[in-house]
């Protein structure tokens, strides 16, 4: 008999490896699969971008959950408090994001984002901000607050004051909550220059795409494969007959 007959591979595995490939497989799958969920959220949210006839009521939505992105119909007031979220630029050049809290007549009050505006020519000055005063009916977008990075130190400035208007690095939710207790832990951004109170308001969806999400659904499926396959052949080891 020929060594090569004599040293055969039989199933001899190691119960290590085993419990290493049972713990590690569900994961991978897991990851896999939620990812896919996520996918699939995406491609529901870019639907409802392309489609904001199909806009919730704010003082429904406000109670059930809020999802980035999210159409969203509010009537109410603009309110005199507002804030200019400093170093926006647009074309190259430098001004503000309009920030204005808001009382709708029904659910939780809300800052309101209106868009983007030049800045002055001097620093010192503020834009001229024009805010209605009557009752309004707003098509907006879902939006997080525009928290300062980790690690960037606190909030230049005091909290802005009722009927005043603050220019600020960024906005936290507690800042507006020292003003108007109560508020939304999502702000609003209006969907486009129609609006009542709109500036420039042409933002584009600020999130991940589903083809993305597919991508990572692939790669965590592929290491799944990969695991299975490799635990399968370190299984079996040669035997002398």
């Amino acid at each position: 008999m020929s060594e090569r007959e004599s040293r055969r591979r039989e199933w001899a595995p190691d119960w290590r490896l085993l419990l290493f490939a049972g713990l590690l497989l569900p994961l991978l799958l897991g990851l896999g699969l939620w990812q896919l969920d996520r996918a699939g959220e995406k491609t529901r949210l870019l639907t409802q971008w392309q489609h904001p006839a199909s806009a919730s009521e704010w003082h429904e939505l406000a109670i059930t959950g809020l999802v980035t992105g999210q159409p969203i119909t509010v009537r109410g007031h603009y309110q005199p408090t507002g804030w200019l979220l400093d170093n926006r630029t647009r074309d190259g050049r430098s001004g503000y994001e309009v920030l204005t809290l808001f009382r709708p007549l029904a659910g939780p009050p809300v800052v309101i984002n209106r868009g983007w505006v030049p800045a002055p020519s001097s620093r010192s000055e503020l834009p001229l901000i024009v805010t209605p005063e009557h009752e309004v009916r707003l098509l907006a977008r879902v939006a997080n607050y525009p928290e300062p990075p980790v690690l960037a130190g606190e909030v230049a400035g005091e909290p802005a004051q009722p009927g005043g208007l603050q220019r600020v690095q960024a906005l936290p939710e507690s800042v507006v909550a020292r003003v108007e207790p109560g508020v939304s832990d999502r702000i609003l951004r209006l969907d486009g220059e129609g609006q009542p109170g709109a500036f420039r308001a042409d933002w584009e969806p600020d999130m991940m795409g589903p083809q993305t999400h597919y991508g990572y659904a692939l790669q965590w499926f592929s290491l799944a494969v990969a695991l299975i396959t490799l635990t399968i052949i370190a299984s079996y080891r040669k035997q002398e007959s």
